[in-house]
């Protein structure tokens, strides 16, 4: 028997531990008492709505202990837990809801204007089991008056390690979100292999991360490794910027500091104007895309701080590629993490000698169990105990591991996926656009964003203006990230015989 809010919340308090600080967000301050009473009322209401084991939930929530109280009241009863982007659109959610099958919504006020149009039409369940965190909306339960009625003592039942006990979406080439299905047992493991055995995570530290729980990366940086060791997290539920995150930073005074390259850059930016204090943090750390090593060089010797990168996915839940304290090579994303089992092979399955390129394989027991409703992906991409990451790497004489780009043509932005063709797709929709193909452009700083290259229908003219409407126009239908910030226009695609858009060529043209 095994429950991971149990695990990561009950445990603390049984023995002794239930007045220690658990989280500290807005000037509000959480024992572990607190969350834990919070995470049972969530559970019995739940209980009370009739949400059932094995049932989703989908959470719409900033960073915030309404946050963790509601994934962990989700997972302590046997449902399954759901986070979700907060930074989308309405057919975002749409999406989400159809794909889930979720029988209750739990979802910030601030964010409502966005989810309740997906809402509309929604099964008559699902209509009565909306809950809103924050400001009170007519026609919604809310929060505070849902939990008052319900009581904070709640053993947990018979949960096994191995049920389900949450998603987390991650996007494909299509540019559709999949859910990546996760067992209770699988960020004890993570948190056991990476946080406390490449970290050094213990009850005195303080996490705090900018990148958000409803990722991977966050849910762990700020929800499950903490919680693993009794520590303290930092939340916020504002948009992470570099000087909103570095006067955190200086105020909370947390040990170690997560955050993303894109960040870094922007963060060593506002620190040539201002002096900010980060003499608590021991270590910080970066995922989500390569750390470029000039970003690792300058941050050293700006704060005398190491930054260790890591490889990680959603479906093998964090980490599993890491440099460790005291041993970088700035450009490397390290050595494998203990626990996890790592290849590097070519085409036919074998592995590649040192220095050659090939696909990242890794093996670990934190791998997520299945795509939902995906079968032919999960057999292509995890195949036995190996998941197919869709990294290229090569490791040298040494034991370190290089990055050298995706197999498709996904590439991130700020941490965060981008699909081309979603890209590609909605500039289409304008009436000035035949035609668009995206790619990854890399910035002066290393660090990617996308670039647009666009056909025009006849008679319409490239210019400045247009260029700003087309940007305009993306970024009333795509998530911020997702705009290109570079469009060139063309007066063709690069295509092959079969009218395939050849993107090496485009490429080629930076």
């Amino acid at each position: 028997m095994y429950n991971l809010a149990d695990d990561l919340v009950d445990r603390h308090v049984k023995e002794g531990r239930g007045d220690r600080l658990a989280i500290v967000s807005e000037g509000r301050q959480v024992t572990y008492r607190e969350l834990c009473e919070n995470v049972n009322r969530v559970a019995r209401a739940l209980t009370a709505l009739g949400v059932g084991t094995g049932e989703r939930v989908l959470l719409v929530l900033l960073d915030s202990p309404e946050f963790v109280a509601a994934f962990l009241g989700v997972v302590k009863i046997g449902s399954i837990a759901v986070p979700t982007n907060t930074t989308l659109r309405s057919p975002d959610y749409s999406y989400f809801l159809e794909e889930s099958s979720a029988v209750a919504v739990i979802v910030h006020a601030a964010l409502l204007r966005e989810v309740a149009p997906a809402l509309e039409g929604s099964t008559p369940r699902l209509e009565h089991h909306v809950v809103v965190v924050g400001d009170r909306v007519a026609g919604y339960r809310h929060w505070d008056e849902w939990l008052d009625r319900h009581s904070g003592a709640l053993d947990a039942p018979p949960t096994s390690a191995d049920d389900d006990a949450f998603w987390l979406w991650t996007s494909g080439s299509t540019g559709k979100a999949k859910a990546a299905v996760h067992r209770h047992r699988d960020w004890s493991y993570s948190a056991s292999h990476y946080a406390i055995g490449v970290l050094g995570l213990t009850a005195s530290d303080v996490t705090f991360s900018s990148s958000k729980l409803f990722h991977a990366y966050g849910l762990g940086n700020s929800l499950a490794f903490p919680l693993s060791a009794g520590a303290a997290t930092v939340l916020s539920p504002a948009r992470p910027q570099a000087k909103s995150v570095l006067e955190i930073a200086q105020r909370t005074r947390p040990t170690l500091f997560f955050s993303v390259p894109t960040l870094y850059a922007a963060m060593l930016e506002e620190v040539r104007a201002t002096d900010y204090d980060l003499s608590s943090v021991r270590l910080a750390i970066s995922a989500a895309e390569p750390l470029p090593a000039e970003i690792f060089r300058r941050w050293k010797e700006r704060f005398d701080i190491e930054i260790l990168d890591g490889l990680g996915s959603t479906e093998v839940l964090h980490i599993y590629l890491s440099a460790r304290a005291g041993d970088v090579r700035p450009g490397s994303s390290g050595k494998p993490v203990p626990g996890y089992d790592i290849r590097v092979v070519d085409a036919a399955g074998d592995d590649v000698p040192d220095g050659t390129v090939g696909d990242l394989l890794v093996a670990g027991d934190s791998r997520a169990v299945c795509y939902w409703n995906r079968p032919e992906l999960t057999a292509e991409r995890m195949r036995g105990r190996w998941f197919v990451t869709g990294d290229k790497y090569s490791v040298d004489a040494d034991g370190y591991y290089w990055y050298a780009g995706r197999a498709d043509d996904m590439f991130k932005v700020s941490g965060q996926w981008v699909s081309p063709v979603e890209i590609e797709c909605t500039l289409a929709e304008h009436t000035s656009v035949l035609e668009a193909a995206v790619i990854a452009f890399e910035e002066e700083s290393r660090l990617q964003t996308a670039k647009a290259f666009v056909v025009l229908r006849h008679g319409c003219t490239a210019g400045l203006e247009l260029t700003n409407e087309l940007q305009d126009f993306v970024k009333a239908r795509l998530a911020p990230y997702k705009c290109p910030r570079r469009i060139e226009f063309l007066p063709e695609l690069p295509k092959s015989a079969a009218g395939k858009i050849l993107r090496y060529k485009l490429r080629e043209l930076r």
